[in-house]
Formats: structure tokens, sequence, C-alpha cells
């Protein structure tokens, strides 16, 4: 409760430095900074799951070039690196494997939510991305395009590295 009522304070205190302006003194200058920058920490974009009605590049030669999620199938937040989702095809190429409104499973295979690594560091890439697969797990496409973290092996999707043309 405590630390809800101090970031309203701090949101108070934003809006009125934004109207009045920066002081004279050394004091409302160091004040008028440290407000600004509390404003560019609350209106940051935070990074979040894959879940429902997000939307996913496709980074194979399948015929798709982009897919809505439908539903994660494991986890109920939503999906991360290496995550089996159910997805519809909202663009696709003409004369590809898949069409637009077809019904798909794929992996992901880059997200923006940064994911820890044994080793202390982290991983997370611009966009969200996804490689469709059939039932049986294997690539609808057979070339996939930019990097691919090595976490897809621990998850079983040998497949999509061989195929991939940059491990991360």
């Amino acid at each position: 409760m405590a630390a809800s009522s101090s970031s309203c304070r701090l949101v108070r205190a934003v809006g009125r430095s934004l109207f009045s302006g920066l002081c004279n003194n050394a004091d409302g200058l160091m004040r008028s900074t440290h407000e600004m920058m509390c404003n560019h920490l609350l209106f940051q974009q935070q990074r979040t799951f894959i879940q429902m009605r997000t939307s996913l590049k496709v980074v194979d030669n399948s015929g798709a070039k982009r897919v809505a999620c439908i539903q994660a199938l494991k986890g109920k937040k939503g999906a991360r690196l290496g995550d089996t989702i159910v997805c519809s095809v909202k663009e696709a190429q003409p004369g590809g494997k898949v069409k637009k409104g077809e019904v798909h499973y794929g992996v992901v295979v880059r997200a923006a939510m940064p994911r820890g690594r044994c080793d202390g560091s982290e991983v997370k890439f611009d966009d969200n991305a996804v490689v469709l697969i059939n039932k049986h797990g294997e690539p609808i496409g057979t070339r996939v395009f930019g990097p691919v973290p090595h976490e897809l092996r621990k998850k079983k999707h040998v497949k999509i590295l061989s195929l991939a043309e940059h491990i991360a």
C-alpha cells in the first residue's frame, strides 16, 4: 500500500514539474531531473509473455508472413522462448504451403521478453518470431531465417536448430 501511494505522489509531482518549468536554484534543478528520470521509468514499455492475440512474425519459408497467437499450450501466463503455441495465419504469400486463415502449431524462436541463461546473461530479441510446425513437431518450411537461441535444444526442437542459419 505504501508503494502505491508513493508512486501516486511521484506522478503528481512529475505533472507539476512539467507545467511549472525548472526552478532557478540547484535544488529545484536536481529535483526536476530526478522527476524526469522517474517519469521515463514509469512509462517505459514492459515486455511480457506471448499471449492470446499477440502478432508474431514467421521466420521460415512456409509461406506465412504474420500469425496471431490463439493459445499458449503450456503455462497459464503465456509462451516464452521454445514454447509451442497454436496460431492463426493472418498474412500469407501467394503460392505458399500455408494459406491465410489456417490454424497451425508454432514454436516461438524469438521473444522480446528477456530470458535468463545459466551463466547469468540474458537473451532477448527485438521482435517476436515463430516457426510453423505440423502436428508431429516437424517444421513446415525448409529454411529458418535470422538468429535462433540455443535454448531450443533443451525443448527438443533440434530440427529447427539444424535448419537455422545462425544460432545465438
